[in-house]
């Protein structure tokens, strides 16, 4: 199953729950490829050589990638085709993949975009793809089937990390139960019949490193539920605060996308060319993670 699959994988490269987030744009590339960024063409080219050159530097140490959508969408077709190549050469060189699309509709619809990263032989072929279940069960159940019949795996939005999340998903209902917490117990019965041999659904959630309190009590309410965990350096989440979303130092993947991709920029790495300074950066959020759990 794809969740034990990803969970050897984390345990094989030192028990390093790390997923970086390549999520790239003209913007976070050196310099010099930056300057030859003159056409769509060109900024899709410079971005698939940056990632490739980050996969083959991290491969050693990192067990997955998160490959952000929209940052390849703002490029048009030249763009969506960077986005496909990297998935492909991520799992070429031995990562998983998550495909971060924030994906959903209903029906018909929902179903389209579960075939478009969950069949085999998919253009947006990956391991995992992120999914919107606030449109419920139909749009979710696309999904989870293609998940069943193909070995996939997706992760369901449940407490997020923007600061904002909060003005819907922290609400109560009159009995006291959040909005997220309603929502994690839908992941979990749509996750029921895929719980692997450690324990964990290849139906997951996404619960941010940002809001401690609210990841403990998902943890704690719900332990089949393997977490994607954004937030981490960037975003103000702490190793010590997302610790409370693991058990005996699993049950999550931690991800970090601008502190590992503009490494290179920052003082600490002062000397250090992009792919040397992704890869110390990489090892030094490995450390600071397996250190408080």
């Amino acid at each position: 199953m794809i969740i034990d699959e990803l969970i050897d994988a984390i345990a094989a490269k030192g028990g390093n729950p790390s997923v970086i987030g390549l999520d790239t744009c003209v913007d976070y590339l050196p310099d010099d490829m930056r300057a030859k960024c003159n056409t769509l063409e060109d900024s899709a080219k410079y971005i698939r050589d940056f990632n490739f050159a980050l996969i083959d530097t991290l491969a050693p140490v990192i067990p997955a990638v998160k490959v952000q959508v929209a940052y390849y969408e703002q490029y048009g077709v030249e763009g969506m085709a960077a986005f496909r190549d990297t998935l492909a050469y991520a799992k070429k060189n031995g990562i998983y993949t998550i495909a971060d699309c924030k994906r959903n509709d209903i029906g018909s619809t929902a179903a389209a975009y579960a075939r478009a990263y969950l069949e085999k032989g998919a253009p947006f072929e990956a391991d995992f793809v992120t999914v919107n279940g606030y449109l419920g069960t139909d749009g979710v159940k696309p999904f989870v089937d293609l998940c069943a019949k193909n070995d996939k795996g997706i992760f369901v939005l449940v407490k997020t990390s923007n600061p904002a999340s909060g003005e819907l998903q922290d609400k109560k209902y009159e009995n006291g139960k959040t909005l997220y917490d309603s929502m994690a117990d839908l992941v979990d019965g749509w996750g029921a019949e895929l719980i692997g041999k450690y324990g964990y659904s290849s139906v997951g959630a996404v619960v941010g490193a940002t809001h401690r309190a609210q990841a403990e009590d998902v943890r704690a309410k719900h332990p089949h539920l393997f977490f994607l965990i954004p937030g981490y350096g960037a975003q103000g989440g702490k190793a010590e605060d997302l610790a409370v979303c693991f058990k005996n130092g699993v049950g999550g993947i931690v991800n970090s996308s601008r502190g590992i991709l503009c490494a290179y920029r920052k003082d600490k790495y002062a000397g250090l060319d992009f792919k040397q300074a992704a890869l110390q950066a990489a090892v030094d959020m490995r450390d600071d993670i397996k250190s408080c759990l």
